[in-house]
């Protein structure tokens, strides 16, 4: 029989992109990121050449520096529609920095804002907040990366979400997290190797005691170190890779500890010119451990000002969960265009069976489509870093137009992204973690559109044997939506609207389910110069079961004058 020389390039060219596009992500079989960057929240809906060695000709991307430092002042009143609450008003100072860049070897995007708040009337004292988001990677040498992620916001600590945070309370909390690391991507002959280390730390504040049944977290730090090796189709007829890791995660919540490692082999056989099979098959050894809470005379845990257990340091830690032995997947890869891609495995991991998988597609330069599955192990703090770490090098910052806060969904050109499972609620224990999200971006004429919708599933996990073992199990369930659009009017003025829907069931007996939404707009016009003034307006609502339902709107007038 006769062989296509044409078809047989094609399928070889498509094994190659799977293998090349695999050799930067072998990280990504630890934690919630199990089963590749098909399957981690929140990842670029985008292609990326991160994956692998970049050619040449990919250097020479379009260079811009933007940078936009400035300060903002704004007069805001809040008043609870429903309940008889009462009026708030405040007074807001706030200096902040947008910054967007691109180079050859360089692309980041960042925006941090520190403001003060005057309280007025309705009992609101005066606060100081900080928030912001940043992302980027530096090219150091062909090949080497330094890559690194920051978020500073406020949450409510029993999944209610981030943004829409006007007023203080025992539910708020100021979540921090960072991450920094290198990544290597290589060609050694015909060889692809990778490797790569990520050094993550998450800080939780609290301003009272909160309510969550599985603690408050406090912090963390993880590491997660990797590396493989692999050959592109060509002189075999297959392509193949093999990797390994190691991650390890310390909370000072229970003096909990994370550690696993994993070493595999996987092959991509192309089976036509835009479709090929996947499998894999390896080893693997995870421990999750934590101590007991200190008990009280009538036997019940000990909890500090915060709502956090105070941790029994004369008790040996207990194992939550422990797994070793052999871990395999297998699945399908089709990939018509540049522009589409398809990916879908099944596999046992975890002791379990696990389903993971992609779809991306890019009808044009302007629009993004990416729906991801995923399975793997979290917590609070690897699910930050991790998350971080998926989020584009580019995107368009957005926040509350009112309060200021930060948007759970970032969206650009280059890719979009959602952090809302990492903030289902700041539980400070360990989880298997579940959930499925969708992302959409485009831009046509002077709109810009976002829309980030999914359903994360946690299973908490905890010893047998601990005092806290009811809560083993139990699964926390959270489901989101959110929208955004924009539209330039003219040279001189633009408008913005935003939406969430939250839904979120905690599972644990006697903890009641949190529903929210809200919506905003925006009007924000140049007077002078960088003088811009703007209006905007909010309406949200809360409601949990056993508390009475909240309806609040808001409006703001400012001046922002950008330098």
């Amino acid at each position: 029989m006769r062989t296509d020389p044409h078809l047989v390039r094609r399928a070889a060219t498509l094994a190659a992109l799977m293998l090349a596009g695999s050799a930067g992500t072998a990280h990504a079989q630890f934690s919630s990121e199990a089963g590749g960057s098909d399957s981690v929240p929140g990842a670029s809906a985008a292609p990326s050449a991160e994956g692998r060695e970049p050619a040449r000709g990919e250097q020479r991307k379009r260079r811009a520096v933007d940078v936009s430092p400035y300060l903002e002042v704004g007069q805001v009143l809040s008043a609870e529609l429903k309940g008889g609450g009462d009026v708030l008003t405040y007074t807001t100072i706030a200096a902040g920095v947008d910054a967007a860049i691109v180079t050859r070897r360089a692309e980041a995007a960042a925006t941090l804002r520190y403001e003060h708040r005057f309280g007025e009337s309705g009992g609101l004292g005066d606060a100081d907040i900080l928030s912001g988001l940043a992302r980027g990677r530096l090219e150091v040498a062909r090949g080497l990366n330094l890559e690194g992620g920051a978020l500073a916001t406020r949450t409510r600590a029993d999944g209610g979400g981030i943004g829409g945070l006007i007023t203080g309370g025992d539910n708020i909390a100021d979540v921090y997290s960072l991450y920094a690391g290198p990544t290597l991507v290589k060609r050694a002959g015909s060889l692809d190797v990778g490797a790569g280390y990520r050094f993550g730390y998450t800080k939780v504040d609290l301003d009272g005691a909160g309510s969550l049944p599985g603690g408050n977290f406090d912090s963390s730090t993880n590491h997660v170190a990797w590396a493989s090796v692999g050959q592109r189709p060509g002189e075999l007829p297959f392509g193949w890779q093999l990797s390994g890791g190691y991650e390890r995660e310390d909370a000072s919540q229970l003096d909990q500890r994370f550690e696993g490692k994993y070493a595999r082999a996987d092959v991509t056989v192309p089976i036509g010119p835009t479709l090929a099979l996947l499998g894999g098959a390896g080893y693997e050894d995870i421990e999750i451990g934590q101590r007991d809470p200190v008990l009280d005379e009538n036997g019940l845990p000990v909890r500090d000002a915060s709502g956090r257990f105070v941790t029994d340091k004369s008790q040996p830690r207990q194992l939550s969960f422990d797994t070793d032995g052999l871990i395999w997947d297998a699945g399908v890869m089709w990939r018509p265009s540049r522009r589409t891609s398809l990916t879908a495995r099944v596999g046992r991991r975890y002791g379990d069976t696990i389903y993971t998988g992609s779809f991306s597609y890019r009808p044009d330069h302007a629009t993004t489509i990416h729906v991801g599955v995923y399975d793997g192990l979290s917590s609070f703090g690897r699910g930050l870093s991790g998350g971080l770490a998926s989020l584009p090098t580019q995107f368009d910052p957005t926040r509350n137009p009112v309060d200021g806060s930060l948007n759970p969904c970032v969206f650009g050109e280059e890719g979009a992204g959602c952090l809302n499972p990492q903030f289902g609620s700041t539980t400070s224990l360990q989880f298997r973690n579940r959930g499925v999200q969708a992302l959409y971006s485009s831009r046509f004429g002077r709109w810009s559109y976002g829309v980030g919708i999914g359903y994360d599933q946690r299973r908490l996990l905890v010893p047998a044997n601990s005092v806290l073992a009811p809560l083993d199990g139990v699964k926390e369930e959270n489901y989101y939506l959110f929208l955004s659009a924009g539209r330039e009017l003219d040279t001189q003025s633009d408008l913005s609207l935003s939406g969430y829907l939250s839904y979120f069931d905690h599972g644990a007996a006697g903890v009641g389910d949190m529903q929210s939404a809200g919506i905003s707009a925006a009007y924000s016009r140049r007077v002078w110069r960088e003088l811009t003034g703007t209006a905007a307006a909010s309406l949200q609502a809360f409601e949990q079961d056993g508390f009475a339902s909240e309806l609040i709107a808001s409006a703001l007038i400012g001046l922002r004058y950008n330098f």
